[in-house]
């Protein structure tokens, strides 16, 4: 039986060593993943897309107000 997995073999922890840049799972979820069943796996793949998404680019500040 083949398991479900969205890994690429780019296992790269972000910047706090909780989520892997390759897939976007959690170390506990990588952890945990061969005792989850399918369902749960498949829930968790289709989570990822927004987990590895670039943060929307944020527009400029408003100038302050001149007063006049």
């Amino acid at each position: 039986m083949t398991v479900s997995t969205p890994c690429i073999r780019i296992c790269t922890l972000d910047a706090t060593g909780a989520m892997c840049l390759g897939c976007g799972r959690t170390l506990e979820e990588i952890g945990a993943w061969a005792g989850y069943d399918e369902p749960m796996r498949r829930a968790i793949m289709a989570s990822l897309p927004g987990r590895l998404a670039p943060p929307a680019k944020r527009l400029p500040a408003c100038p302050p107000s001149v007063p006049r």
